[in-house]
């Protein structure tokens, strides 16, 4: 069996990926960062080149569901207790400037293949960089949103109402953790797209449930105090979308921020994903390249 697979070219190409390591693996997509650099760059310019308003349209959503929630709920978090007497608008645009990354990666991932088809087959780069290309794009434009929190934060505080803490230093903390974590995502996503087209179909519905299923709108505290059976607040704990928001809010708001045990198992899970995702992609990879 060994013969005849290395007798052929497709046969050297399954025995190297199967000899191949996990680190030998990410070293190889390190040494294709400028591929990945190239990648990125296009992407964002071929979305925002015709776009009189440019990246500004990659904030207006955010802040249209965040002004939307502040005008229906904010009266509810204007007295103390959920956040502790802190602004409600901070809380809910932290949190969905780093959803937005999570739901454009997980929306875009999808066709992170099968829209660029021509350009794998042609290109010797490991094709994982195409998926985690997509990761990247929607980081930058996390990135660039990040002055928008600022600017609120900064008018609250002006206002007596916020005040800026160490907190933020766990800010890139929390950015690591979800990187980590979507990587692995999208790398399942793309390839399973690949193979079968309605994940795309699947992915937008679940889009809009994930987003009820972390404390993103709500506190976390709503949750610990809803009278929820234990096991059932263990399994909602367990979702490490749940981690990674309290981190972000934690950043901008200490009442908000998890305990080191939930950062630690949110770490786990993280790094766990990011483990199946990259052995889920290279043990699929050769269907993915006969469908593409």
């Amino acid at each position: 069996m060994v013969a005849q697979l290395s007798g052929s070219p497709r046969g050297e190409e399954q025995l190297a990926r199967a000899e191949g390591t996990l680190t030998s693996n990410i070293v190889a997509v390190w040494r294709s960062r400028a591929v990945l650099g190239l990648l990125v760059r296009r992407d964002l310019t071929v979305k925002y080149q015709q776009s009189v308003l440019g990246y500004l349209w990659s904030l207006l959503e955010p802040l249209m569901v965040a002004a939307t929630y502040w005008f229906i709920f904010g009266f509810l978090y204007k007295s103390k207790g959920d956040l502790d007497g802190s602004p409600y608008l901070i809380y809910l645009v932290a949190g969905l400037f780093s959803w937005t990354w999570t739901s454009g990666v997980l929306s875009e991932a999808t066709t992170a293949l099968t829209g660029q088809a021509r350009l794998i087959t042609t290109i010797k780069v490991p094709r994982q960089v195409f998926p985690i290309g997509r990761v990247f794009g929607k980081f930058f434009e996390f990135l660039a949103a990040l002055p928008v929190v600022v600017l609120i934060a900064g008018i609250f505080a002006s206002l007596g109402e916020y005040h800026f803490t160490w907190n933020l230093l766990f800010l890139p903390v929390a950015i690591v953790i979800q990187a980590i974590f979507l990587i692995g995502v999208a790398l399942v996503l793309s390839s399973s797209n690949v193979l079968l087209r309605d994940v795309e179909r699947f992915i937008r519905v679940l889009n809009r449930v994930l987003l009820y299923s972390a404390p993103i709108l709500y506190p976390f505290s709503k949750v610990e105090h809803s009278g929820m059976p234990r096991w059932l607040l263990r399994v909602y704990e367990a979702n490490p979308l749940v981690g990674i928001a309290q981190l972000h809010h934690g950043a901008w708001l200490p009442a908000e921020f998890p305990s080191l045990i939930q950062i630690a198992v949110t770490l786990t899970e993280c790094v766990i994903m990011f483990i199946i995702g990259w052995y889920y992609f290279r043990r699929v990879e050769p269907a993915v390249l006969k469908e593409l």
